[in-house]
């Protein structure tokens, strides 16, 4: 496999025009990128789109927030935009494939304006939460040459409509390919492209490289050209010269700091962050859904966030509430998004200021793509993971990964909220029982870490967590 490596890693955008590529654009593509105002190459762009427009195969490897749907986008539309001729309604010539419906929706958004210089093209989107009768009949009703979706639904539609003819198809893409595979679509995946033709271009995207990646690559590319981006950032820790330069997997702007805290001052801790931030945008992770529901809740009753915009998001919310909350908290200056890591991926959310880790991610594979929903395509941005004083070992873990940290210190006079939470359980059993709910819920995420010789579950202070919950009694559970 050829390897090509960015050269201008610490810019966010190349000297590089989209007008100067080769082979050239179309004059439409390129209107289309005028009109987003899009006119300089970030890295990833630069070097995948000529490899893919010149009937390259690539696996790309770069940092969150690159500019990687573009990179695919616009070859995937410059290879269909070359057929001699309009496809037939049941002709599929493209297909990208996502691990999310939230990822999918939103490539699909960034790539309509370039479909609609396809005229003769029928492109659609497919995403769990929609019924799949409806999406068959209007297949069978209209047609569809490119489809846009998650790998469950695609597999499903191509099981059940035996119309659909690939025989021409032309460029598959996997985006967030480590996803994909961690997510267990692998099956489906492989199903699908073996019924793709051999001779087509097919493009993976993923911001880490596993074995499991590796061998998707080698089962589906075809002496395909491996892109690396990477960052460059200022090395911190016990590094004598400031100017020293180590290689990064996060992006150039963003700054990541770790607090070390006792597990009783854990949610007062958080409180005091969001007070001192309240005119940023803020994105709050936790590790499971039934954390997000009790502290969507809790936070909200406290006197000290009331007015405070709080949404909550997560994998269990219906789509169509899943959908509103990403477009509220989209469309706010400042707030906080509590949520899980269904929104950890490839979404786009504008103007993130901070990216707070509650909880670890069970995969640390995840912490990256948490910390890139902010410094985005240049921007500033930056990320706090919360730590008990047993996991602080994931701070060294971390940099021997290249994610650089820099300690907060834990504050003494932040205002304790546990009786506010203890006297709203009191008040609201729904309250109470969520925060049961909760407490279960993480005790039980903490044992499935996949770095389980940093985070011991079995060390765990059980009486020390539940005060942090705000819990009036400690739940009788089988992990105890």
């Amino acid at each position: 496999m050829a390897v090509e490596r960015s050269d201008a890693p610490s810019r966010a955008l190349t000297t590089t025009r989209f007008s100067d590529l080769r082979p050239s654009l179309s004059d439409p593509v390129l209107e289309t990128l005028t009109l987003g105002g899009f006119r300089f190459c970030t890295p990833v762009q630069a070097a995948t789109i000529p490899l893919l427009c010149g009937h390259k195969d690539v696996a790309v490897d770069a940092a969150t927030g690159s500019g990687k749907t573009l990179a695919f986008v616009v070859p995937f539309v410059e290879i269909l935009r070359r057929c001699p001729s309009p496809p037939k309604s049941n002709q599929v010539m493209g297909m990208i494939i996502s691990p999310t419906r939230e990822l999918s929706s939103q490539i699909y958004n960034v790539a309509e304006p370039f479909f609609s210089t396809m005229p003769n093209m029928r492109s659609m989107l497919l995403v769990g939460g929609v019924d799949i009768k409806s999406d068959i009949k209007k297949i069978e009703d209209e047609g569809v040459n490119v489809l846009v979706g998650t790998p469950g639904k695609l597999h499903d539609i191509m099981e059940r409509l035996d119309v659909l003819d690939f025989r021409n198809f032309e460029i598959l893409i996997l985006d967030e390919a480590d996803r994909l595979l961690d997510m267990g679509f692998q099956k489906q995946i492989t199903s699908v492209i073996s019924r793709l033709p051999k001779l087509r271009r097919t493009g993976l995207f993923s911001a880490t490289q596993t074995e499991a990646v590796e061998e998707l690559s080698r089962a589906g590319l075809r002496n395909p050209v491996r892109v690396e981006v990477r960052t460059e950032t200022k090395a911190v820790g016990d590094v004598g010269n400031s100017q020293d330069l180590a290689s990064s997997r996060t992006p150039l702007g963003l700054h990541i700091e770790y607090m070390v805290c006792e597990a009783p001052n854990k949610s007062s801790q958080l409180v005091d962050f969001l007070l001192k931030n309240t005119s940023m945008k803020i994105i709050v992770y936790f590790m499971t859904c039934a954390c997000v529901d009790y502290w969507g809740i809790i936070l909200p009753q406290l006197n000290m966030l009331k007015g405070s915009s709080i949404i909550s998001l997560h994998g269990k919310m219906k789509q169509s509430a899943r959908e509103k909350a990403l477009a509220s908290f989209t469309a706010l200056s400042s707030g906080i998004l509590l949520c899980t890591d269904v929104a950890a991926r490839g979404l786009d959310i504008p103007g993130v200021d901070w990216i707070v880790q509650y909880d670890p991610p069970q995969d640390p594979n995840v912490f990256i793509h948490r910390v890139g929903r902010t410094a985005r395509i240049g921007r500033q941005g930056s990320a706090i993971v919360f730590l008990l004083p047993k996991e602080d070992a994931y701070v060294e873990f971390l940099r021997l990964r290249r994610v650089p940290l820099k300690e907060r210190q834990c504050l003494d006079n932040a205002e304790d909220i546990v009786p506010q939470i203890r006297a709203a359980a009191k008040e609201d059993r729904d309250v109470m029982e969520k925060g049961l709910k909760a407490f279960v819920s993480y005790i039980r995420a903490y044992k499935e870490h996949q770095c389980s010789y940093i985070f011991r579950w079995k060390e765990l202070e059980i009486g020390k967590l539940a005060m942090g919950y705000g819990l009036l009694q400690i739940p009788s559970m089988p992990e105890r």
